[in-house]
């Protein structure tokens, strides 16, 4: 069985990482690279960088950190936010990132999967899905969850892995900085329609919520409050993890 994987998540607005809840009453944290060198010292299997305003104020990427956040850690990591066309990817893989991840312009030009993934592989291309409960399912919304596509998120995620995405990651708003746990329901619908690894993102709390996700169909749990205020500590989880059947790179 594949090892799990263990993701901190950073999003950066001007140059530093913040946290809110459900999007919204954002705070200010830390450095993004001395975050980034913190995690892959204490045993981060991944790391994940979003511009979470680059798409919403219509700007570029931020390479200056990318590429400081390369030079100073040795584990993979990926980037989101303002990623609109191929030349972003190419912008951003030759920075030093291991994968892209597109999410708004995506839904707005579902060709660009397509694209990408047939220029740099299927690896490297990350359909990061907003989902937010309605209608007695989810939807996916998108622009840092100010706007509702009326798309299916079950759809959405089937057609993202057709196209050529590697990994999906189910953002949950509903559970994002809530700490109450995954949305399981729909990490475990997804993760039994793809064949592509499944990363759940938004609501952990506790050391429980991470093995609740992985048992539910995740392949990768994301999260960023919980480590940025060190109420779980990474090398803690894993035991933690391992422990209880989930295997684990220690």
């Amino acid at each position: 069985m594949l090892c799990k994987r263990i993701i901190p998540c950073l999003d950066v607005k001007d140059g530093l990482v913040v946290k809110g809840t459900r999007f919204k009453e954002i705070k200010q944290v830390e450095d993004p690279v001395f975050l980034a060198e913190k995690y892959a010292k204490q045993g981060a299997d991944e790391l994940v960088f979003y511009d979470i305003t680059a798409t919403h104020e219509n700007r570029g990427i931020f390479l200056d950190i990318i590429r400081d956040v390369a030079k100073a850690i040795n584990i993979p990591f990926m980037i989101g936010g303002g990623i609109r066309k191929i030349e972003d990817f190419t912008a951003v893989l030759g920075a030093g990132a291991d994968k892209v991840s597109i999410n708004s312009a995506a839904v707005a030009d579902p060709d660009l999967i397509q694209r990408a993934a047939l220029k740099f592989g299927s690896q490297c291309v990350v359909l990061s899905m907003d989902v937010k409960r309605m209608d007695e399912g989810w939807k996916i919304v998108t622009h840092g969850g100010r706007k509702n596509t009326g798309i299916n998120a079950l759809d959405w995620a089937i057609r993202g892995v057709e196209l050529g995405a590697g990994e999906i990651v189910i953002n949950s708003i509903d559970e994002d900085g809530v700490k109450g746990g995954y949305d399981l329901d729909i990490i475990s619908q997804i993760s039994n329609a793809v064949n592509v690894p499944i990363i759940a993102s938004g609501g952990a709390g506790v050391k429980n919520h991470f093995m609740e996700a992985f048992e539910s169909g995740a392949d990768g749990a994301l999260a960023a409050s919980v480590f940025h205020y060190g109420e779980i500590g990474i090398p803690e989880l894993k035991d933690y993890l391992q422990s209880n059947d989930i295997p684990m790179r220690l």
